[in-house]
């Protein structure tokens, strides 16, 4: 099978482009740098807060989605990815315009929850996400059941987000976000979905005690298969 260009529209945020970019590395079976998948960036941090604009009205990220998205594609980007969650909120509009396929990282995400068996799961991300219900509508389809923090949970992931990992913060007190996530875990959730591609980041920057599902890294097996690599075993 001839592999693909893989094109990823970044920037949302820098960091998060770098975990996506690395795990498509580390989880392509390669014994030599020709075995490698071909991989574009486009770090465009121009792109507008996706929150903002889903939930108060903000500048209209998908001016600039679409530009990193003709960008890469005229530099021989043969599928795209986003790593950013909330981004997909504007994923049916960028895949009607694209003209190569565009990998939905949320499909990909409770994909994995279904083969994992798991029936209920809860779900951290940034409020657009969860307010828009982005997960909700493709885990109704799969059978889970998914749970949002209380509001003093969800506060507090959207501080690590923003104040954390965003900032460029090296320590965070993840006190708040933990006792959030021992919340859902007690009204029935078997697991949490990293729902924010800051978060995996999180969890290694800060050394969180709970690891989840990881829509960066199910993005990155995603894009690893489609383009026609071998996954790495274990």
């Amino acid at each position: 099978m001839e592999k693909k260009t893989i094109g990823i529209i970044g920037g949302m945020g820098p960091l998060a482009t770098a975990d996506l970019f690395r795990k498509i590395v580390t989880n392509t079976a390669a014994a030599t740098d020709q075995e490698h998948l071909h991989i574009l960036i486009d770090n465009n941090t121009a792109i507008p807060d996706r929150t903002r604009a889903l939930l108060e009205g903000g500048e209209d990220p998908f001016p600039e989605l679409l530009k990193s998205a003709r960008r890469l594609e005229n530099a021989g980007a043969e599928c795209l990815v986003m790593p950013c969650n909330a981004a997909h909120g504007y994923w049916e509009r960028l895949a009607e315009a694209a003209r190569v396929p565009v990998l939905s990282m949320i499909e990909l995400t409770v994909r994995a929850l279904e083969q994992a068996g798991i029936g209920c799961a809860g779900l951290l991300a940034v409020t657009g996400t969860v307010r828009m219900g982005l997960y909700d509508r493709v885990c109704r389809q799969h059978g889970i059941t998914l749970l949002a923090p209380d509001e003093e949970g969800q506060r507090a992931v959207m501080d690590m987000i923003y104040h954390g990992v965003k900032a460029g913060a090296a320590q965070y007190d993840t006190a708040r976000v933990c006792a959030a996530v021992e919340r859902m875990a007690a009204r029935g959730a078997q697991t949490v979905v990293l729902g924010c591609t800051e978060l995996p980041v999180a969890v290694e920057l800060y050394r969180l005690p709970f690891r989840g599902v990881d829509a960066t890294l199910e993005l990155a097996r995603g894009a690893i298969r489609f383009a026609g690599g071998k996954l790495r075993e274990g």
